[in-house]
């Protein structure tokens, strides 16, 4: 194992993608955690405080890395993309033309993540207007403060329609470049750059979830906790690579003085076929 992370830093073009992942890595990050103007930070840091990010946006902050409670500039996150492209994906099986593109190859793919690309904005759109108004009228529940809150709290501070639009074009434009930032990570990185992007927003969660853990628990619990969660890995690993091999015999054939075929192969049917879209777009 040691052996391979030094051969993959000394190869120039290897090192140069793995670094070029981690810098984009990084700015994700930075985003996760710069708040939007206008927003009275202080006031939901100690809603925050008092409360435990629990139910469908507990889960969606887990995916964003904390930046639904941190209001970010990446409050959005990733989500919007995955819903576009599920919906694209569905909406290919009712609508001849994306059945079409999608029969074409490369040309379709690229007409296809091009209007998935317009889909993500026009959702990015619709949601970042409701979690505006949910701000300003105090509605904690949807950005995940479960604690009930004083009456006639707001979030956004002399509300006018000037900084509801900014904030808008804020979250809109966050959830662009996030979109931009997975589709460099997939060209020019390692990796999926969504699933990459994924992985690095449920990863840096796992650090203040383990200390709280420490400090609530005893170091029996502690440790308990973490066999289970490694438990729980192996065997969705072992779900997710399981399938079912369903033989295939080609049958010979005869070209001029040539037999040709006669060769068996399997098709491989996974035993979760569907993957974890179905729990994400539910959600």
């Amino acid at each position: 194992m040691l052996s391979r992370l030094r051969n993959m830093f000394r190869v120039p073009d290897l090192r140069n993608k793995i670094l070029f992942t981690l810098v984009l890595i990084g700015v994700y990050r930075l985003g996760a955690h710069l708040p939007v103007p206008y927003v009275d930070f202080s006031a939901i840091k100690t809603l925050q405080e008092q409360s435990n990010n629990s139910g469908v946006v507990g889960f969606l902050d887990l995916f964003s890395g904390g930046a639904i409670t941190n209001v970010a500039i990446f409050f959005l996150g990733i989500m919007p993309y995955i819903t576009a492209s599920i919906i694209m994906q569905l909406l290919g099986v009712v609508i001849p033309k994306l059945e079409q593109w999608q029969q074409e190859g490369q040309t379709g793919q690229k007409k296809i993540t091009q209007w998935t690309r317009y889909l993500t904005v026009a959702l990015a759109l619709v949601q970042s207007t409701g979690f505006v108004f949910a701000l300003h009228q105090g509605s904690g529940g949807l950005i995940g403060f479960g604690a009930k809150l004083p009456q006639g709290i707001d979030f956004i501070p002399g509300f006018n329609f000037w900084r509801a639009g900014l904030i808008v074009l804020v979250w809109t434009a966050g959830t662009a470049l996030v979109m931009w930032l997975g589709e460099l990570i997939t060209q020019r990185g390692i990796g999926n750059g969504m699933s990459i992007l994924i992985f690095a927003s449920v990863v840096s969660r796992l650090p203040a979830q383990g200390a709280a853990i420490w400090s609530q628990g005893t170091k029996f619990q502690f440790f308990t906790i973490i066999g289970i969660g490694v438990a729980m890995i192996v065997g969705i690993v072992f779900v997710e690579s399981g399938q079912r091999r369903i033989p295939v015999q080609f049958a010979k054939r005869v070209v001029g003085r040539r037999m040709y075929g006669g060769q068996s192969t399997y098709i491989p049917l996974k035993v979760n076929q569907s993957g974890v879209i179905p729990v994400i777009f539910a959600s």
